[in-house]
């Protein structure tokens, strides 16, 4: 998948959160959007917890392919919520990568 069809689908997706959900003010879409991505968040937590067979009672009751596919949540989540807040998401998210890797990348 190419950077324009990542950022084509998420600005699919948020045109259908937007048709689907009941129209609510700004704030509070933006509010609800981020209380999304703290549950993918912790899916996440429950996967690594399950694959590693951390929950006594459970035992291994997920795999890393779960894992995966939980992180991957984790990253479309946050892309709607950036899209959420702007338009522009895909030059925000760009600039900033390109800052961090440069701040985190220098000798």
């Amino acid at each position: 998948m190419s950077d324009d069809d990542l950022w084509e689908s998420i600005d699919r997706l948020q045109d259908w959160l937007v048709s689907t959900q009941p129209a609510r003010p700004p704030q509070e879409t933006l509010f609800l959007r981020m209380l999304k991505l703290s549950e993918e968040v912790g899916e996440v937590a429950e996967a690594v917890i399950g694959a590693t067979g951390q929950n006594p009672r459970k035992g291994v009751s997920h795999t890393w392919d779960d894992v995966q596919a939980e992180l991957c949540d984790v990253i479309i989540t946050a892309a709607v919520a950036l899209r959420t807040v702007s338009p522009e998401a895909r030059d925000v998210f760009a600039t900033h990568l390109a800052r961090v890797t440069d701040r985190s990348l220098e000798p």
